[in-house]
């Protein structure tokens, strides 16, 4: 009897973890299934204090409700104490492995002696993602993002999640399993998108990813010839009315239009200090705003998912 009872109690705990994993992420978080769940999330803060300031007001004015940083770039202490003075707010860490433009640079959070396939003979991080698959060793990528995160804690950081500046941890299967791995160690959801990443490193993340991970539906970010052809504004709106069911997230990268990020973007026709004004002017607006009423979005941030999910 006593076994039969034993037996009986696994039996019913299996069946409670199987219908928790069968919940989609809405009904997990307390709303239906069919819910409209969407994270509006700027990347790239500590790059500057302009993308430090566009993007902490857009989240406080706008309707931006999460944000990535990078630890290693030279304006990551300003964000650091807008963070410890902000607890409440959502803010991962976008992880980095790359330092793109021209004549701003940036090299790791480890020792460069310890990293050395990261590095271009400067000793700064590489330019491309495609330089980084070329040269990059995984132990030196995994010793790198963990002294981010480690270096964001030291700064009283308490990421809300990951994910990886372009795409660059993700950008092969070995190193995209370092990433997730470190989201489970951490207790973070990890985003990684699998449509930009079959579109652009040509393999399927979903391979890697556990039931337990977090797996956003549609990731949202307008591209070069979308800005040139579409429009910044047209190209949300148009998002917003289609948006399906499920978790959605809009990657945007605001900053300010100003002297500092058309110098630190200098010589690039996207992503640089206009591309990043318009999104911050978008985010800000009350047609934005309206939109979303409209189209009864819910958004819903990374650090909601965080806690109530996976802590």
């Amino acid at each position: 009897m006593k076994q039969f009872i034993i037996s009986l109690f696994i039996l019913i705990n299996l069946l409670v973890q199987v219908q928790a994993q069968t919940k989609s992420i809405a009904e997990k978080l307390g709303y239906p299934a069919g819910t409209k769940l969407l994270i509006i999330h700027a990347d790239d803060l500590g790059v500057s204090h302009s993308e430090n300031m566009a993007s902490t007001q857009a989240m406080e004015k706008g309707v931006v409700n999460s944000a990535s940083i990078m630890v290693p770039c030279p304006w990551f202490p300003e964000i650091a104490a807008y963070v410890r003075a902000h607890p409440s707010m959502c803010f991962g860490l976008h992880l980095t492995l790359t330092s793109e433009w021209k004549l701003y640079k940036w090299g790791p959070v480890t020792s460069r002696d310890q990293v050395t396939s990261l590095l271009t003979a400067d000793g700064y991080l590489n330019e491309t993602d495609s330089a980084l698959m070329r040269n990059a060793k995984a132990a030196d990528i995994e010793k790198e993002l963990r002294s981010q995160i480690e270096r964001a804690k030291q700064f009283g950081i308490d990421p809300t999640h990951f994910d990886a500046h372009m795409f660059a941890a993700a950008s092969t299967p070995e190193f995209v399993q370092i990433l997730l791995k470190l989201g489970r160690e951490y207790k973070v959801p990890v985003h990684v998108s699998k449509d930009f990443i079959q579109s652009g490193f040509n393999y399927d993340v979903s391979k890697y990813q556990t039931p337990a991970d977090i797996v956003v539906d549609k990731t949202i970010m307008i591209l070069s010839h979308e800005y040139k052809n579409i429009g910044t504004e047209a190209y949300y709106i148009n998002h917003l009315r289609s948006l399906a069911n499920g978790l959605n997230v809009i990657l945007l990268h605001a900053a300010f239009n100003n002297d500092e990020m058309q110098a630190v973007t200098a010589g690039y026709d996207s992503f640089h200090a206009p591309w990043r004004q318009k999104d911050f002017d978008f985010f800000t607006s009350e047609k934005c705003k309206k939109v979303l009423a409209e189209e009864k979005i819910k958004l819903v941030t990374w650090k909601e998912i965080r806690d109530k999910i996976l802590r």
